[in-house]
């Protein structure tokens, strides 16, 4: 049971963390590159479509990187998950306090009604959203060294 638990959580923050690469280096530059005001409604629709699956995605994983921890707790490679739990905390965190903000903004922008710095507002949620996508690789590095 603990191996399927251990498999289980790794696929599960290894899917996050390719979402979250994706929106940094794939999505984003796409936006980045569309004519007009199109990009800056794909960010808002992304910010509304992600802004509701991930919550549960970061807290999903952080809980059974959690029960992988306790279960493991005589086991070799519990430093390690207990270490990729504490950088999943972390990115928890940035994201309450740094990325949450400016999405819960950025998603409700229109062509219309967006401020005048709405883009040096995106360009720090990247800032942030690089960091947060460094400690998550690195949460997962750490799963799947534990797996070993």
């Amino acid at each position: 049971m603990l191996n399927a638990l251990e498999v289980f959580t790794t696929v599960a923050v290894g899917l996050m963390v390719g979402v979250e690469f994706s929106v940094a280096f794939v999505m984003n530059r796409i936006f980045n590159a569309l004519p007009e005001d199109s990009g800056q409604l794909g960010r808002a629709h992304g910010g509304r479509m992600l802004g509701a699956v991930m919550p549960v995605w970061y807290i999903g994983s952080l809980v059974l990187v959690g029960i992988w921890a306790v279960a493991s707790r005589h086991h070799h490679g519990t430093g390690l998950v207990i270490t990729a739990g504490a950088l999943l905390m972390l990115s928890v965190i940035m994201s309450i306090l740094l990325l949450v903000p400016i999405n819960n903004r950025g998603k409700t922008w229109t062509p219309e009604n967006r401020p005048s710095d709405w883009k040096e507002q995106m360009n720090r949620w990247d800032r942030y959203h690089y960091v947060r996508v460094a400690v998550i690789i690195a949460a997962f590095a750490l799963l799947v060294a534990a797996l070993t």
